[in-house]
């Protein structure tokens, strides 16, 4: 059998974002991330948290993994630091389930921050119960293949859906989405939805205070 060897496709000592910008993003909504990006970063919206309730915030390690094989999640695994985000590309094979309770329990056990992948996953409610924050696009009992002779890459950048991501690029997800920001940009980003959040709970106090949107927003 030929074998590949992974070192050559694998790049895992890149800049990461700083702890503190992390924690900052990890406050806000994607949306407003999203927002105040101009609108950058969606990933596709059937991308959802296998829990409603998980929250992902931290660096992208980027793995781009042969179709219906999951040999190159396991080698990111291995060398992913604690909060990093691994966002997984498929080739456009969804239909599998490439990760479960195993690499949950070993994702969180090194402290990664969360999996984002276009694709499926299984063990749906073993990993809610595990609480590790997974983002997948569904669930998939079909199982993967090990191909020692396969190519993968790990920390390539990945294009899900009409967005790039680079390693190191700043990840935030929640019940409303995922949204992957650029790390050049990430920390006046992350100001501005500061500043957006800020803005939005005064606006909030005058509705309350019953003001209408037409007049807080000045439609006509």
């Amino acid at each position: 059998m030929n074998r590949i060897d992974p070192a050559l496709t694998t790049r895992a000592d890149f800049e990461r974002l700083p702890p503190a910008l992390v924690d900052a993003a990890a406050a806000l909504p994607t949306a407003t991330l999203h927002e105040a990006g101009g609108k950058v970063g969606a990933l596709p919206s059937a991308i959802k948290p296998v829990g409603a309730a998980m929250r992902a915030c931290g660096s992208a390690l980027t793995v781009h993994s042969p179709p219906g094989d999951n040999l190159w999640l396991h080698r990111a695994l291995a060398v992913a630091r604690p909060d990093d985000v691994l966002v997984v590309h498929v080739g456009g094979a969804f239909e599998h389930g490439y990760w479960g309770e195993i690499m949950s329990t070993m994702a969180q056990a090194r402290g990664l921050a969360g999996l984002v992948i276009d694709g499926c996953v299984r063990d749906g409610i073993l990993l809610q119960e595990i609480g590790f924050p997974v983002f997948s696009r569904g669930l998939c009992i079909r199982g993967t293949g090990k191909d020692y002779g396969a190519t993968g890459w790990i920390g390539a950048p990945v294009l899900v859906g009409n967005v790039t991501v680079h390693a190191g690029d700043l990840v935030a997800a929640d019940g409303d989405g995922v949204c992957v920001l650029p790390r050049q940009q990430a920390a006046a980003i992350v100001d501005r939805a500061q500043r957006r959040e800020a803005e939005e709970a005064a606006i909030l106090q005058r509705l309350r205070a019953g003001e209408s949107t037409m007049q807080v927003y000045g439609f006509r």
